[in-house]
């Protein structure tokens, strides 16, 4: 059983560190989070079944048996800049790393020189680094390039991620902007922290791996309206008011679109789904009515994709570059 340690103690990464526990996917030997609030405490106070003996501790410095770890699972931030640091102290321990920062999931489009110099560093230590999620990670990105392999040629691809966030956690809930007039969705878009982080990321990790050039791509975001009074998490919405968001990017190539993502999340969205177009031979259009559990799926593509990264070369890796993560049974090693 692969012995992982987990670098951040949020509702996500607390729901990782569960559900890898419950599925016997690995084995919790460290716990590391720098909130005051947490650190020092017994690690079973908040993820229940965890081994009562071991304490959260402060920094990666302040863990002291990493010759015994595996893996590691970072869940800190969206920002690979504010994640910088805590990679490089991992891959200079030579570990392998799975992280759910989005901007690690394609990160040569905002920090290429960083990404570089971060493939350089696995490569000097045997370190491994990946980026993942259910969106980015999988449903925009890697599903729809995946699913290329059976086209003689691609010329477009759409990816559709329709949901309805009432069931999602509170902080995805106000990360896109849920309850908000028309001045704070505003701010915020000004501000930079509301939106879908990744969706550009997803955009040139398509255009990478299917072939497509994309010369020139654009964003587009604004609010999805409450048609009606809605409850959630975080309280009563009132009619007209900000229910979620609705981002749009676009790729082109002379002016031709070729890769074309919409991302909306709303409380009490319609209809649900994801959907993958792709225009080529042959054509392919593929619906999941419901979607799928953003949350959910997260922990899952998290914990799975660790035993593909261990048996991966060192370097910076995609998830396009590591053998596909495919569903990790209790007790069972594949070849």
């Amino acid at each position: 059983m692969k012995r992982i340690v987990h670098v951040g103690l949020g509702p996500l990464g607390i729901r990782i560190a569960n559900d890898l526990i419950k599925r016997e996917a690995g084995q919790i030997v460290g716990a590391i989070d720098a909130s005051p609030s947490l650190v020092d405490k017994p690690l079973c106070e908040i993820v229940p079944s965890a081994d009562p003996r071991l304490k959260i501790a402060p920094s990666l410095d302040a863990f002291d048996n990493w010759e015994s770890v595996d893996g590691v699972v970072v869940a800190t931030s969206s920002d690979l800049l504010s994640c910088e640091a805590t990679f490089r102290g991992l891959i200079e321990r030579g570990k392998a790393v799975v992280s759910t920062c989005e901007e690690l999931v394609y990160p040569w489009l905002r920090h290429l020189a960083l990404a570089e110099d971060l493939d350089d560093l696995c490569l000097q230590h045997g370190g491994r680094l990946l980026g993942t999620g259910v969106n980015p990670g999988f449903l925009m990105d890697f599903l729809p390039a995946a699913m290329t392999s059976v086209c003689n040629g691609v010329r477009e691809v759409r990816c559709y991620r329709i949901q309805d966030a009432s069931s999602r956690r509170i902080p995805f809930q106000k990360k896109i902007g849920a309850g908000l007039d028309d001045d704070q969705f505003a701010a915020k878009i000004k501000d930079g922290s509301l939106r879908h982080v990744g969706l550009g990321e997803s955009l040139h990790f398509i255009a990478h791996y299917a072939g497509l050039k994309v010369e020139r791509w654009e964003e587009d975001i604004g609010p999805v309206r409450a048609e009606r009074e809605l409850v959630c998490g975080l309280g009563t919405i009132p009619k007209g008011r900000a229910a979620g968001v609705r981002q749009v990017a676009r790729g082109y190539t002379d002016e031709r679109c070729v890769v074309h993502l919409e991302f909306q999340a709303a409380i009490g969205q319609d209809q649900p789904h994801d959907r993958v177009v792709i225009e080529g031979e042959p054509s392919i259009d593929m619906v999941i009515p419901g979607g799928v559990h953003g949350d959910i799926a997260t922990s899952a593509i998290v914990i799975n994709a660790i035993p593909r990264l261990i048996k991966a070369a060192p370097g910076l890796h995609t998830m396009a570059t590591i053998p596909a993560p495919i569903h990790v049974a209790p007790g069972h090693e594949r070849r």
